[in-house]
């Protein structure tokens, strides 16, 4: 057996709890890949809804999705996640973030704690059961290890009779390596 790296180990994950038909949500468009993956995973019957704040993210995405012809499977917006609510209705079988910074971007727009948290709130609550947030944190940048805190503490608080809460990390890697949280709903949570 070999050790996936972190951001493979996200794919298992999506890839475990989205099917064919399914919605999933791309909380942080970035560069498209993301996007494109979940577009694949949900299949013609699924669909997609990935936000950024940066029109380059929206375009980069836009154009990721069409290159691979699956601009219909997918919705992209040019919003914060933290308003996902306002777009989207359907339950959710999967979403990922990718926090930080857009690579090739402006490093100073960043990822905030209590965006990333409101936005982790709304999803809870159209999860399935079953279904998984997968976020993977970069904590290397400024306001990167804050936000990592804000965020461990949110989810370290949660039921654990209704979300299991894994942290997939190698500890023995130098300049504050990416590591994934990932939130399985097992019921839903009190309100």
């Amino acid at each position: 057996m070999m050790l996936e790296r972190v951001l493979p180990y996200a794919k298992t994950l999506l890839s475990s709890c989205i099917q064919e038909g399914d919605v999933a949500v791309d909380a942080t468009a970035g560069n498209g890949h993301d996007t494109l993956f979940l577009a694949q995973l949900v299949g013609e019957s699924g669909f997609v809804y990935a936000f950024d704040i940066q029109q380059q993210a929206v375009d980069a995405t836009i154009e990721r999705l069409k290159e691979h012809g699956l601009e219909n499977r997918a919705r992209v917006i040019l919003d914060g996640h933290e308003h996902l609510s306002k777009y989207v209705e359907d339950e959710v079988a999967g979403a990922v973030f990718n926090l930080g910074y857009l690579p090739g971007g402006d490093h100073s727009i960043i990822t905030k704690g209590e965006t990333t948290i409101s936005a982790i709130k709304q999803l809870l609550s159209k999860l399935k059961i079953g279904g998984i947030i997968v976020l993977v944190i970069y904590p290397g940048h400024e306001g990167g290890k804050e936000e990592r805190d804000a965020v461990i503490e949110f989810v370290s608080k949660l039921p654990q009779k209704c979300v299991h809460v894994l942290r997939y990390e190698f500890i023995n890697q130098q300049n504050n390596p990416p590591f994934l949280i990932a939130l399985e709903k097992m019921k839903k949570l009190p309100d």
